[in-house]
């Protein structure tokens, strides 16, 4: 049984216009047809666009309104951009998949990129979307050895085959405030403070600490749901299964953060994420101690949040071990521009420099083991000025190597998405516990008509 629409659709046009294969375009050893003279592009922001401007030795020039990068031989990059929010994006995207084997070459996807929660939508080897990296030239075992396992493993579909790469490694940690480690532990070194926050037991006797001198531990529960998310020993739904297991460490999730609600470690008036409430628990008037992000949530999310002096935030080791994030670049099954789209790839996801380059410029963690090892040791250049000096790939570098991502599915993002939805109801006391459970099962099944029941963890 195919678990997504798309897969069924895409299958049929495959049966058709047969996209599978690059349709007689030149190969990567330069064979076939010339390359096309359009490479489209489909994401949901400017990140990948800035990058492949920054590195990719080709680029001659952007539109102003940043929709058209003309390479130096003439080619253009039509950057397609569509908002994640709400599904836009993947309906956009899927609504071009599915007439890609019909399209003119000027008008067919040549990359696409996707995000962890769903990427396994696209790698799917049945779909055949997104191209096996060897089909390009490209060989996962020697062009992309130095880039962190768990980012193949995500990019690749159930046989092993990858069939994307990327440029960033999304481990995360604890970044938190140093004026209030200072008032209630007396100093804000990382390495004492990582001490206090290094398991979940340690922290939860900090928490105690931080509570008694007015102190939230972090915003919201919803802030520690990601931890508990990448510790899930099966996927939501195994491969040829129509059930959804609820694994138990996201009802781990839901019962620990109803005893830190109660015991006031979190801040009740903080009810999710992405909200107002709690960017402004980011700001120098909250009693806020610590948010867990990757290097983008710390560059993208806080910075533009806190309207104090830099140097305030420091960041040191999580309780456990996790990944946050990652786009991943993949190229379409059918583009016309294969050996173009072969060179962006292992310009911005494979070449040691450029990723050097792009942590400088953007402060990503990058995805070469490397180049962040020696990050990590490199303070005149990757110091942050926001965090005091501080050498932030010094503490991403080590919980980079000792990720083990959890095993994916196609039902990731509605599952993740719905069960804290359904359960925020509950911890804001609006719903009671079985109602919740209820609430997430009839959301679950309303996306996913295809899913024939949710088990629970006994």
């Amino acid at each position: 049984m195919k678990k997504r629409t798309v897969s069924i659709l895409l299958a049929a046009a495959m049966a058709t216009g047969s996209l599978a294969g690059c349709g007689g375009a030149k190969n990567s050893e330069g064979q076939g047809a010339a390359e096309g003279k359009v490479i489209n592009i489909y994401s949901w922001n400017n990140e990948f666009r800035e990058r492949v401007e920054a590195v990719y030795p080709e680029v001659a020039e952007t539109s102003k309104d940043g929709t058209v990068t003309t390479l130096k031989d003439g080619t253009e990059i039509h950057w397609i951009v569509n908002p994640n929010q709400d599904g836009v994006y993947q309906q956009k995207l899927d609504e071009a998949l599915l007439k890609q084997a019909d399209a003119s070459a000027d008008d067919k996807v040549d990359i696409f990129l996707s995000e962890t929660d769903y990427v396994n939508k696209y790698t799917d080897a049945d779909a055949d979307v997104a191209m096996p990296l060897k089909d390009l030239g490209i060989d996962p075992d020697t062009d992309l050895a130095d880039q962190y396992t768990f980012t193949k493993v995500t990019a690749s579909d159930v046989n092993g085959v990858q069939r994307g790469s990327t440029w960033q490694c999304c481990p995360g940690l604890l970044v938190y405030r140093r004026d209030i480690a200072k008032d209630v532990f007396g100093t804000d070194d990382p390495e004492t403070v990582g001490e206090k926050v290094k398991d979940w037991d340690t922290i939860k006797a900090t928490a105690a600490e931080l509570s008694a001198k007015g102190y939230f531990t972090f915003a919201s529960y919803a802030d520690t749901f990601r931890l508990y998310g990448n510790s899930i020993k099966e996927p939501w739904v195994k491969p040829g299964e129509d059930v959804i297991r609820v694994d138990q460490k996201i009802m781990d999730w839901v019962n620990d953060s109803k005893e830190w609600l109660d015991a006031g470690y979190l801040d009740k008036t903080v009810k999710g994420q992405w909200n107002a409430d709690w960017n402004q628990a980011m700001g120098s008037a909250s009693k806020v101690f610590a948010f867990l992000f990757p290097a983008w949530g710390i560059d993208f999310t806080l910075k533009p949040n806190w309207d104090g002096d830099n140097g305030m935030w420091g960041v040191t080791n999580p309780p456990q071990e996790y990944n946050w994030g990652g786009s991943y670049v993949h190229v379409c099954t059918g583009t016309d521009n294969p050996q173009h789209v072969k060179d962006i790839i292992l310009a911005v996801t494979a070449d040691k420099e450029n990723l050097l380059k792009i942590s400088k410029d953007f402060s990503d963690f990058t995805n070469a083991q490397s180049s962040m090892r020696d990050a990590a040791e490199d303070d005149a250049n990757f110091s942050s000025e926001f965090l005091g000096g501080q050498n932030a790939f010094k503490y991403f570098a080590p919980v980079a190597e000792n990720i083990v991502m959890a095993p994916l599915s196609s039902y990731d993002q509605g599952c993740v998405e719905l069960i804290q939805n359904s359960f925020s109801d509950y911890l804001q006391g609006q719903v009671d516990f079985d109602k919740a459970k209820s609430n997430f099962e009839t959301a679950i099944l309303e996306r996913y008509p295809e899913i024939t029941q949710v088990q629970w963890p006994e």
